[in-house]
């Protein structure tokens, strides 16, 4: 079963931990190089961001992608941004998940409910959101599914539209909230810094 091969990854990885502003938060070093940061609200255990990060072509640091919260902007420099900025009514999409489902939110698509369809790509293991007047389309993976080898099941998916934003709801399978609850449950015994101490492993 494949299950347990992500848990077994995320155990051998190198782990920090930093309590911060009510948040957990997380940093993941892999064999590989590659490097995971996540935060979860302290209260809740919910997770509030999951960022991923690996070496360029050149061995250098690459950007920080973002899996899941607020997508970082483009433009760092206050200059650039105050002179080149993405049109405030662009489309916004991020993922904003619960403790129950992943969930997704595109902000700016102001046509009413009837308009859109979500549905399943099994084939392609991605999800697809289409408008009936053509004005926007999407296709987006679950990367939790694909990392535990789980189908995508289009019972799970709904969706739900107010405030000009759609909202797109994918109950996680029990599959993934018990391996979750297990990673919790670790993720608390790391010690956890209040500055950068760089060798709060688990055992």
């Amino acid at each position: 079963m494949a299950v347990p091969s992500w848990l077994e990854r995320l155990r051998a990885a190198g782990k920090t931990a930093l309590l911060q502003d009510g948040k957990r938060k997380i940093h993941y070093l892999f064999e590989d190089g590659k490097e995971m940061a996540e935060e979860y609200d302290i209260k809740t255990g919910q997770l509030i961001s999951r960022k991923w990060r690996e070496k360029n072509t050149l061995g250098g640091t690459g950007k920080w992608q973002v899996e899941v919260g607020e997508p970082t902007s483009p433009l760092l420099g206050a200059l650039e941004s105050e002179l080149i900025t993405e049109s405030s009514s662009n489309p916004i999409f991020m993922r904003k998940d619960t403790l129950s489902s992943f969930q997704w939110r595109i902000r700016n698509l102001p046509y009413p409910k009837e308009v859109y369809s979500v549905s399943v790509e099994e084939e392609q293991r991605c999800c697809v959101i289409r408008t009936t007047n053509k004005k926007y389309y999407k296709k987006f993976s679950i990367p939790d599914l694909d990392r535990y080898h789980l189908p995508l099941d289009a019972a799970a998916l709904s969706f739900t539209h107010a405030n000009n934003t759609l909202i797109i709801t994918y109950q996680k399978p029990k599959e993934i909230l018990a391996a979750e609850e297990q990673l919790q449950k670790e993720l608390k015994k790391i010690k956890a810094a209040n500055s950068g101490d760089g060798d709060c492993k688990t055992q």
